[in-house]
C-alpha cells in the first residue's frame, strides 16, 4: 500500500475571476459543483484508502465558504492533511481576513496556499494578498504563496513585492494549458533536465480521477491520464490503477527526457520543451503512446543515463 497518497480536490471550477493564464479554464468551460455530501463521502472513503493530503483547488473554492470549512474539518477527523488553494479575493480588510484565517486555523486547515501572479493582480489588489498573507502569520497559520510566472522581465517587480514584504513564496512555472495556450512562449534556457514529475492525481467536480493534476484533463487525444469515474469506481481502486501504472512510475523516475529521447526526440529539440509540453507530446500522441507501453517492460526500462 503506498502510504503517501495525495491528491487534488477539484470541488468546484466556479470562480469569480478571469485570468489570461488560468490551467484550469478556457473559453466556453463549463462551471460544476460537486454536492457537498458527496464530497464528504469521498473525503471518508480517501480516509480509508490511506490519502494523507488533499488540497482544494480548481476554482475558487471560498465562493463556497461555509462548505471549505466543513470540509476541511472532516479531514483533520480523518487524520488528512489539508490545503486551500485561493486567489485571496476574499481578504479586503484586515478584518475580514482575520474573521477568515481564525476560522479556517480553528476548522484544522493545514495550509491556506495564496495565487499570485502578474495576471492574478489584474483581478486581486496585492493589499488583499497582504492581509491575507499577514492574517496567516497572526494566527499561527502555515501558509504559502504560489508565484506563477513565465520568467520575463516583467515579473521582477512582482517577486520585489514578495520580497520587500518578507513573504513566504516559492516561484511556480507557468503551464501553457487552458487560457494560457494563448501567451506567447518565451525561449527556454537550459541544460538537458530530467523533467520529472511528481505526479498527484486531481479528482474534478464530476468525481473524474485523473493521474496528473497539473495537465491530466489537456489529454483529450488519448485521455491518458483519465483513471475513472469515483461513482463508478472506489477510491482505492483507482489510486491502485494509478500506482500500478509503469508508465506513470517511470515519469515520476526516469523522467520525460529520456522517454523523448527513446522515441527519436533530437537533444537539439528536447531542450526546447517545458515539463508539461514535453509531456503532452508524448502522451497526448496516440503513436508515441502505444509505443511507450510496448515498450515500458523491456527497451525502455534500460534507456537511463
Amino acid at each position: 500500500m503506498n502510504n503517501a497518497r495525495q491528491i487534488a480536490f477539484g470541488y468546484s471550477t466556479r470562480c469569480n475571476i478571469k485570468c489570461d493564464h488560468c490551467v484550469a479554464a478556457h473559453d466556453g468551460s463549463p462551471e460544476t459543483k460537486m454536492a457537498l455530501r458527496s464530497a464528504v463521502q469521498i473525503i471518508e472513503e480517501m480516509s480509508r484508502s490511506h490519502v494523507t493530503g488533499i488540497s482544494f483547488t480548481a476554482g475558487e473554492p471560498f465562493l463556497y465558504a461555509d462548505d471549505m470549512n466543513e470540509l476541511v474539518r472532516r479531514c483533520k477527523k480523518q487524520g488528512i492533511y489539508s490545503r486551500i488553494v485561493t486567489n485571496g479575493y476574499w481578504a479586503r480588510t484586515r478584518d475580514r481576513s482575520d474573521e477568515m484565517v481564525s476560522t479556517l486555523k480553528n476548522s484544522g486547515l493545514s495550509q491556506l496556499r495564496i495565487s499570485f501572479s502578474r495576471w492574478h493582480q489584474k483581478n486581486v489588489t496585492r493589499e488583499k494578498i497582504l492581509n491575507a498573507a499577514w492574517s496567516c502569520q497572526r494566527y499561527g497559520l502555515d501558509y504559502f504563496i504560489s508565484f506563477v510566472t513565465d520568467f520575463e522581465k516583467e515579473d521582477d517587480a512582482q517577486e520585489q513585492f514578495l520580497q520587500d514584504h518578507r513573504l513566504k513564496y516559492f516561484p511556480e512555472p507557468l503551464i501553457y494549458f487552458g487560457n494560457a495556450t494563448r501567451i506567447k512562449q518565451p525561449p527556454v534556457f537550459t541544460d538537458y533536465p530530467a523533467h520529472r514529475c511528481a505526479m498527484n492525481p486531481y479528482l474534478s467536480p464530476d468525481q473524474d480521477m485523473f493521474a496528473c493534476c497539473d495537465a491530466g484533463t489537456q489529454f483529450t487525444k488519448t485521455d491518458a491520464f483519465y483513471l475513472g469515474n469515483l461513482k463508478n469506481h472506489s477510491v482505492d481502486h483507482l489510486f491502485q490503477k494509478k500506482e500500478d501504472n509503469l508508465l506513470f512510475h517511470l515519469i515520476k523516475t526516469m523522467g520525460l527526457t529520456a522517454m523523448a529521447s527513446f522515441l527519436g526526440f533530437r537533444a537539439s529539440e528536447i531542450v526546447k520543451y517545458r515539463k508539461c509540453n514535453l509531456c503532452e507530446a508524448l502522451f497526448n500522441s496516440s503513436d508515441h503512446l502505444e509505443r511507450l507501453k510496448k515498450s515500458a517492460k523491456t527497451e525502455l526500462l534500460h534507456w537511463t543515463r
